[in-house]
């Protein structure tokens, strides 16, 4: 069977790893502010600040940039719940809105109709590792007085005519879960220009205190250890090279199924394909992902379900594109460690189904 995801842990990240644990300090310590300083270097120079997840992330970021109850944020549906789990843990109201089927992105023209007076904020999702359209996002932003927060979790060195996704916005948020291009076991960064955001969200991630024992604010308790930021200092120097592989992987993939919507890539975009999303059409999505199991190839669907319709939210919501994307996405292997006998695998099978569903 052939993984839809297969993280690259190696002799490097043991190394770390061990390094760590000889050291007796395991806790947020060197290794933390170390690859913080490192990160940086990947969203042009921005504060860093690390964190034990993504949707620690996202929730940080927003709370130091001051989104509080009675406000909006605008977010598209068709993403991880994660996005507009963040939203709603602050406090204000997720604003579901609609996305272009393309690139599985927010639609910028959907965001604008959805503002209203208490809109507050716009929460961008980089979705599947190509950017969202930032240039007219960030111009709605400006016309109508609204920060930007990127959900860069599935993007990391994903860039905008070579400028990477997570130095656009007023602050973003990245993963480094394991199916990611680059993992820390557990973890996420929050990057951001501001030094009043970068204070607060290191108070928050620590009980609310920058020296021990004296809480300046009702904080928690988000920290990376120093365990986890050896591992992503490891990934950090492969992710290069291991999103070139991604990116070659995919080019061999669009230029050889047949039967099915291969993704884009837009003029001016680098796409990084945290995962290689095709729609199926002309068949039963599901039931192609059965026999593409059959033949021993893994797939996965990101998402079935539109984050507004979960029962957490139970939102009532006219997505139409959302709607197509849950029933017709289906994300094949992509990952760096495919082989070219992989790749021919995954082609032979997926021409195969689609031709026989025909």
């Amino acid at each position: 069977m052939i993984n839809v995801a297969s993280p690259d842990i190696g002799r490097g990240e043991r190394k770390a790893v061990d390094k760590v644990l000889r050291s007796g300090g395991m806790a947020q310590g060197p290794q933390v502010l170390a690859f913080e300083k490192e990160f940086s270097n990947w969203v042009d120079g921005r504060r860093c600040i690390a964190v034990n997840s993504g949707t620690s992330a996202l929730h940080v970021a927003l709370l130091s940039l001051g989104i509080k109850a009675g406000d909006e944020v605008i977010v598209p549906s068709f993403t991880f719940a994660a996005t507009a789990n963040s939203v709603a843990l602050t406090g204000a109201t997720p604003v579901f809105v609609d996305i272009e089927l393309e690139t599985f992105n927010i639609d910028p023209k959907a965001v604008e109709a959805a503002i209203t007076k208490k809109t507050r904020a716009i929460q961008v999702v980089h979705l599947y590792g190509h950017p969202a359209n930032m240039e007219k996002i960030l111009a709605i932003a400006e016309k109508h007085n609204l920060l930007v927060i990127e959900d860069a979790a599935q993007a990391h060195g994903a860039q905008i005519l070579g400028q990477n996704v997570g130095s656009f916005g007023d602050a973003a948020a990245f993963s480094f879960y394991p199916t990611k291009n680059m993992t820390s076991g557990e973890g996420g960064m929050v990057a951001t220009l501001d030094e009043n955001v970068e204070r607060l969200a290191r108070l928050l991630r620590n009980q609310g205190m920058e020296k021990r024992y004296a809480n300046e604010v009702v904080g928690f308790n988000l920290r990376m250890t120093d365990i986890h930021a050896a591992i992503g200092r490891v990934q950090l120097r492969k992710l290069h090279r291991a999103n070139l592989l991604r990116r070659e992987n995919a080019k061999y993939l669009s230029e050889n199924l047949e039967g099915v919507v291969v993704p884009v890539e837009e003029f001016g975009y680098t796409h990084v394909y945290h995962q290689y999303t095709i729609r199926v059409v002309d068949h039963d999505r599901d039931r192609f992902a059965q026999e593409l199991e059959k033949l021993g190839v893994g797939s996965g669907v990101y998402y079935p379900t539109p984050v507004h319709k979960l029962p957490s939210f139970n939102k009532d919501f006219d997505l139409k594109k959302t709607k197509t994307a849950c029933k017709q996405v289906l994300s094949l292997p992509v990952h760096p460690k495919l082989s070219m006998r992989d790749l021919h695998k995954i082609v032979k099978a997926v021409n195969q189904v689609a031709k026989a569903g025909s």
